[in-house]
């Protein structure tokens, strides 16, 4: 039932007010509990200073706490959006949120290394039941504006990263790792908000009416060949993109506080500067995608970086925080055109296509802060920073990418 759903979305986009109240709330609705999801999941490499300190870690042992909560929604990620995509599930994304609630008082009950990881690969399902369902569910209320639904529901994930350091620099570095407790608030907030959401969803499936269309197997003119090869130019993006991203996310505290002695508090707030720009970065790309095109988008976005991430390990303390904030900008508004060019070229796959992309998000990031744990561990936190910095210039492999145009209604 839910192809037909979301054929009809995406045959019709037109056929109803650009962005009724009803849906807009229904964004809205995503995108806060995107923002409750992504805050807590930040929580995790918000905390490593301190784990750090409390358990003695290396910097490889470190990068495995990623790995692990990485590589958990990076695997059932596609498997979630696959099976949805024939078996729509509406109050699975509050179920998913419910597991979250538990991996977070694990987190903070945690005596112990191993404990950690269990409670972080928790946090890894209840973050991969979350992601597809409600990629689609955003894409239904999207009115016809694709990328702006995207980027609205990505915008709430980014603020809600931005937020996991600096609410952890407050709350959790001056008074301890029970303080996360506090945390199960916000997971409260978003499983009664999903309630909700999945009500509505529930409601749009009940009243679907079944309709004979065409199985949308690609992009009109495109053969299933290029589709796969497109697909795979667009998740070598996603590497570049989301390595980059992994290195920021999990060392750039450790960099500033190795070349500059920033204190741990510090570092975390120039962590939320950069973080905060990602946020602004993704709810520019999506509607600027929607007026000239994602593939011009996924150009500025990823390669339009390479200069200022180049120029970032060599400059003072004040350039170096202004220049995370330009690449965080430029780097974020890539994703929401590269999910939304994906799903063009695959219609009536809203589910696997997000599952994947948000999947290899997850999975190349934590692979990415594992590996570079060790060779952090190997040289040091400066040659990491060099190393990442040359990332953005596989940004050139978007010149394979065919023109789209823009689809029918």
């Amino acid at each position: 039932m839910i192809t037909n759903v979301q054929k009809q979305s995406e045959k019709a986009p037109d056929s109803s007010p650009r962005t009724p109240s009803s849906t807009l709330g229904i964004l809205l609705a995503l995108s806060f509990s995107h923002l409750l999801n992504d805050s807590i999941q930040a929580l995790i490499p918000a905390l490593y200073p301190l784990l750090k300190q409390s358990f003695s870690l290396t910097f490889t042992q470190i990068g495995l706490i990623t790995l692990t909560f990485q590589m958990v929604g990076s695997v059932l990620q596609p498997l979630v959006g696959y099976y949805t995509d024939h078996t729509p599930k509406p109050y699975s994304l509050a179920f998913g949120m419910g597991i979250t609630l538990c991996g977070l008082i694990l987190l903070a009950l945690a005596p112990s290394y191993p404990v950690v990881l269990l409670a972080a690969g928790m946090v890894g399902i209840g973050s991969a039941i979350f992601h597809p369902e409600s990629s689609r569910m955003a894409r239904l209320a999207s009115g016809g504006r694709h990328g702006f639904a995207q980027s609205l529901f990505q915008v709430g994930g980014n603020a809600g990263s931005a937020l996991g350091p600096l609410l952890a620099a407050s709350i959790i570095v001056p008074y301890g790792q029970r303080h996360i407790l506090w945390f199960t608030l916000a997971a409260f907030a978003g499983i009664v908000i999903l309630s909700k959401v999945g009500r509505w969803y529930a409601d749009i499936l009940a009243e679907a009416k079944p309709r004979r269309s065409e199985a949308a197997h690609g992009h009109a003119g495109m053969s299933s060949g290029r589709v796969c090869f497109s697909l795979f130019v667009l998740l070598t993006l996603m590497f570049s993109k989301f390595i980059y991203l992994a290195c920021m996310s999990n060392y750039y505290t450790f960099y500033l506080m190795e070349k500059f002695g920033v204190s741990v508090q510090g570092s975390q707030l120039y962590l939320f500067l950069f973080l905060f720009a990602v946020a602004v970065g993704t709810f520019a790309g999506g509607p600027i995608g929607d007026r000239i095109g994602r593939k011009l988008v996924i150009w500025i976005s990823i390669l339009g970086m390479a200069p200022f991430s180049l120029l970032l390990p060599h400059v003072n303390l004040v350039w170096t925080a202004g220049l995370s904030v330009v690449v965080g900008m430029i780097m974020a508004s890539a994703f929401p055109a590269i999910l939304v060019y994906a799903t063009e070229m695959l219609p009536g796959k809203v589910g696997l296509i997000a599952g994947l992309f948000f999947g290899f998000a997850f999975g190349i990031a934590g692979i990415g802060s594992a590996i570079l744990g060790k060779v952090a561990d190997a040289t040091s936190i400066l040659f990491v920073m060099q190393l990442c910095s040359y990332l953005p210039l596989i940004g050139l492999m978007t010149g394979l990418l065919p023109n789209l145009g823009k689809r029918s209604p």
